[in-house]
């Protein structure tokens, strides 16, 4: 029983998906290049990675997939069996999945150093072959369109600083984390490292995040290649919650929910754009739509906890988050 995987090295919802059926020692082949453009027209939204199933069935959008994993494969599960750490797992995956991948934008098209590389490596990528003036040629308009899709998503040179001072936030808290252990629910991996990892995998290839990862947060740099394959990991899940656990869930607290509630009152109003403040420091985008579905999810899985499990997710959350996950 095989499952393909059609990504792309530069994808960081790719390398995330990529981990999990490493981890979960799932029998996959990898794909990319052509075969990975092609598979896009077996889904409704053409966005990767796209899984192929063993029955011949596509699926795409990474957190939905790894749910129905979930639920087909009951070896090696990612989602912890406390119900409050599986809640707080989801929602440290959406907030890597939804924010942290800003700054994989950023860095990645806001320099000129960053888009030159990367523009090339991923066209190399894409292409396989042909010859370096095609190669190069597809990189630069590949390169024009990514950047001028920057104001879209938000990740323009006004917004970098709240981006920037947020990743590094994220970066100090694993960094004095990881060199005690790997795992954030006791010593097997979750849901919620295979989230961070897949954004931060991409800082650490890009030429400006990766020289600022070596220098300043050399051991999480090098636990990116750890979390790639874990495959050979055997652990359990712990009670309770790890400091870093608590420290990541306050720095959503205080960047992501800013975010979604403005994402939120800008829609209701139905605005085109929002503006809101976190960290002492600005930010303005266009209002999307998908933010308001992350939001209702972790508002649906939230009223689903039992007393006892929402009570343990509660004292982790804190008011931030309480306020925006009440009904």
């Amino acid at each position: 029983m095989t499952y393909t995987l059609y990504g792309a090295l530069g994808s960081p919802y790719s390398q995330k998906l990529r981990a999990v059926l490493r981890y979960r020692r799932l029998t996959h082949v990898w794909k990319d290049g052509a075969a990975t453009r092609g598979a896009l027209g077996q889904v409704r939204a053409p966005v990767i990675p796209v899984l192929q199933y063993p029955d011949g069935h596509f699926d795409n959008d990474s957190t939905p997939v790894i749910y129905d994993l979930e639920a087909r494969h009951a070896e090696r599960r990612i989602v912890p069996e406390d119900p409050a750490q599986a809640f707080i797992a989801h929602l440290l995956e959406d907030f890597s999945d939804e924010w942290l991948t800003k700054a994989m934008f950023g860095y990645r098209w806001l320099k000129d150093v960053d888009q030159v590389q990367m523009s090339r490596w991923l066209a190399f990528d894409n292409l396989k072959g042909g010859g370096l003036a095609t190669s190069q040629a597809f990189a630069e308009q590949f390169r024009a369109r990514q950047v001028g899709r920057m104001a879209l998503v938000g990740c323009t040179a006004e917004n970098f600083p709240l981006i920037e001072a947020s990743t590094r936030a994220v970066l100090a808290a694993l960094e004095a984390h990881v060199v005690e252990r790997h795992c954030l629910f006791g010593t097997r991996p979750s849901l919620a490292e295979f989230g961070i990892f897949g954004q931060l995998s991409q800082l650490g290839t890009d030429p400006t995040p990766q020289a600022m990862m070596r220098a300043d947060y050399p051991y999480t740099y090098r636990w990116l290649a750890h979390v790639d394959d874990m495959s050979g990991v055997d652990g359990e899940w712990e009670a309770g919650f790890a400091p870093l656990v608590r420290e990541l869930v306050r720095l959503a607290g205080e960047v992501y929910v800013p975010f979604l509630r403005a994402n939120e009152l800008a829609a209701e109003a139905g605005a085109e754009t929002f503006r809101m403040q976190a960290m002492g420091l600005p930010y303005e985008q266009g209002t999307f739509k998908y933010q308001l579905k992350c939001l209702r999810e972790l508002r649906s899985r939230h009223a689903a906890l039992d007393g006892a499990a929402r009570a343990a997710a509660d004292e982790v959350l804190g008011p931030a988050w309480l306020g925006l996950l009440a009904p």
